[in-house]
């Protein structure tokens, strides 16, 4: 079953917008999200007249990751979905779209930032954020490791020991600590947050874009030459997590609003 406007995508001038678009859900990902989102990236980058993004998300979230909730029925059948398979069709296309494209994209963070939403922001060029904006690294919450870029891109955002704290506690980044850390780029009123990346966007979009798009490359080639290849390699220890009892068992204390038992199975 499809939703209606799940993903909107606008032009203002040379600025494409993308707005993920499940506000009750905090713009949590399902599998029609995800493959929205790959198609509104493509159409993007093939649009010449679009010299800069903007990604955001509608409502009281940027992107809460994976919705549990999409997941939890097949679950409750006791079936042990093939994250690894999901991940590599769903989230690293993405991630990877992101990182290759010549473009300057901008996340203008609302809200909560958890799990595959968290990357989505990290795996962006600038990130704004909303005074209340808060970043979370939740995979471990439900027995999982951190997936769609995560373990590739916060080290090197931020450095190894922050984030390999992050990733284990699951615990909230809040946007003060995380400018601090240099994960974000502004701080700014939360009803400012698209009319600061708006104003940003604009500006890049007047710049020398192909320029932009070298440094780009540069920069991918610097950092983040062997990104691919760390997505597969997540996918893979994904593919093991998703099979464990602890995942089981996390999802469904997830779904019954309970602190889970873990065996460490």
């Amino acid at each position: 079953m499809t939703e209606e406007n799940i993903l909107v995508i606008e032009k203002k001038g040379k600025v494409g917008i993308i707005t993920l678009n499940r506000p009750d859900k905090l713009n949590a990902f399902n599998d029609e999200l995800t493959f929205r989102l790959q198609d509104a990236l493509k159409e993007l980058e093939k649009d010449k007249e679009v010299r800069a993004i903007v990604i955001t998300g509608s409502g009281r979230g940027f992107c809460a990751g994976q919705d549990l909730q999409s997941r939890s029925i097949s679950q409750e059948v006791g079936e042990r979905p093939s994250l690894g398979d999901s991940i590599r069709r769903r989230y690293n296309p993405i991630i990877a779209k992101l990182r290759r494209m010549e473009k300057p994209i901008i996340a203008a963070v609302n809200g909560v930032a958890a799990g595959a939403g968290a990357s989505l922001a990290f795996a962006c060029d600038y990130r704004i954020a909303g005074e209340s904006v808060s970043f979370i690294q939740s995979f471990t919450k439900v027995g999982l490791v951190p997936d769609s870029g995560s373990t590739f891109l916060l080290p090197r955002l931020i450095g190894v020991t922050k984030a390999f704290e992050l990733m284990l506690s699951a615990e909230k980044l809040p946007a003060a600590e995380a400018l601090k850390l240099n994960l974000i780029n502004k701080v700014c009123p939360d009803t400012d947050v698209m009319k600061e990346a708006m104003e940003l966007a604009d500006k890049l979009a007047a710049g020398p874009t192909k320029a932009f798009a070298l440094t780009k490359r540069a920069i991918n080639r610097a950092i983040f030459p062997d990104l691919e290849e760390l997505l597969e390699y997540e996918a893979n220890l994904q593919e093991i997590a998703g099979r464990s009892d602890d995942f089981a068992e996390g999802v469904k204390a997830f779904v019954e609003k309970r602190t889970p038992a873990y065996s460490g199975k």
